[in-house]
């Protein structure tokens, strides 16, 4: 039987739904978004949406989905069922959640356009099978040597935008350590954390790459077909708007670098990288010292590489029950469109990694 969301009478909510039996395409019947977050060394991350649908934005941020994703509260919950209706529809086979909090994040990022929301979904479920090194086994537990590393820090205080700073620090990996696909796994994992608060899915979120430290070794470890990889799943295979992406502390061959990920770049994310070099006045230009660490010259205390990492361990369970499954796609014949091809980069590999050699 297909599910339907049905109103829930008498709520004081406005916008509560119940999925009246929802279909779970792994027939374990419906995941919810898990237990809510806990103030973590002082620092309150936003809790994850119950999993009875229930509007959490504030009037300012219903005006700005209204305004910049095209969401509209009376229509949001129609929205949502005319995209599960398409799931069902279309990809009968998906083994994929279809509660309304997890739909409205493909429908926000792609501003409630269905097509692109459904094609978004599929990107979503295909990058795992593209990419199993990545998705095999994902769960916060498996990463704690990155975190413990510092190499990914999510900074405790929004930017005057609502914006949460996702704080990478490249340098502080070596190519002996571990190989470089944890990495791209505790990226995926603090992202997956951060796109659950309604009020990421509206403001998005800030990158803030700090390339201290990061020489020949680092820069040339990834390739391009690994950089085509991470770029396609965050540009297309992932409900999340990266708002802004500011590199510091860049060395000579990050022009080499960025001629890796360039080619793979839509021209509207390209135009969001901002290189600042070693001048804080200039990050601090977008990034105010409210929200920044000591470290980058601002005035929130010392960069706490505890604190993120708990609070993805403390989701283990929920991340064990989201990736820890059965391939979603099993019986499913993806679009041309899901391909992540690689040939094109791997014959420039070459050239590009002489580039790096040179700046260097």
């Amino acid at each position: 039987m297909a599910g339907r969301a049905v109103p829930v009478h008498g709520t004081d909510c406005g916008c509560a739904w119940q999925i009246h039996k929802q279909p779970m395409a792994d027939q374990n019947g419906h995941i919810d978004a898990g237990p809510s977050l806990e103030q973590v060394g002082g620092m309150g991350f936003p809790a994850p949406p119950p999993p009875i649908y229930c509007c959490t934005l504030t009037p300012e941020l219903v005006a700005k989905a209204r305004e910049e994703l095209q969401e509209k509260p009376e229509w949001r919950l129609r929205d949502v069922q005319a995209l599960r209706d398409m799931i069902l529809k279309e990809q009968p086979n998906l083994r994929t959640r279809l509660d309304d909090a997890f739909l409205l994040r493909f429908l926000r990022a792609r501003k409630f356009d269905y097509d692109r929301a459904l094609q978004l979904l599929l990107n979503y479920h295909g990058s795992r099978r593209a990419w199993p090194e990545v998705f095999q086994n994902l769960k916060p537990s498996s990463v704690k040597h990155v975190l413990d590393l510092g190499f990914l820090i999510v900074l405790p205080r929004p930017d005057p935008q609502g914006r949460y700073i996702l704080c990478l620090r490249p340098g502080k990996w070596k190519p002996n350590d571990y190989p470089f696909v944890d990495n791209i796994r505790a990226i995926y994992l603090t992202l997956e954390k951060l796109i659950q608060p309604e009020e990421t899915q509206v403001n998005g979120i800030v990158i803030l790459v700090d390339y201290t430290g990061v020489g020949l070794s680092q820069a040339s470890n990834p390739g391009p077909l690994l950089a085509k990889k991470v770029v396609s799943i965050l540009q297309d295979g992932f409900p999340i708007r990266i708002k802004a992406v500011n590199i510091i502390n860049e060395p000579r061959i990050f022009k080499g670098i960025f001629a890796i990920i360039k080619p793979f770049l839509k021209e509207k994310m390209a135009e969001r990288y901002v290189l600042h070099g070693s001048d804080l006045s200039s990050l601090h230009r977008v990034i105010p010292h409210s929200v920044l660490p000591e470290e980058y010259g601002g005035v929130a205390g010392r960069l706490d590489m505890s604190a993120w990492a708990q609070t993805l361990l403390e989701a283990e369970e929920e991340f064990v029950v989201e990736f820890c499954q059965p391939d979603p796609l099993d019986g499913v014949v993806l679009p041309d469109s899901m391909l992540y091809e690689g040939e094109q980069a791997e014959d420039s590999y070459r050239s590009l990694r002489s580039q790096l050699y040179y700046c260097y």
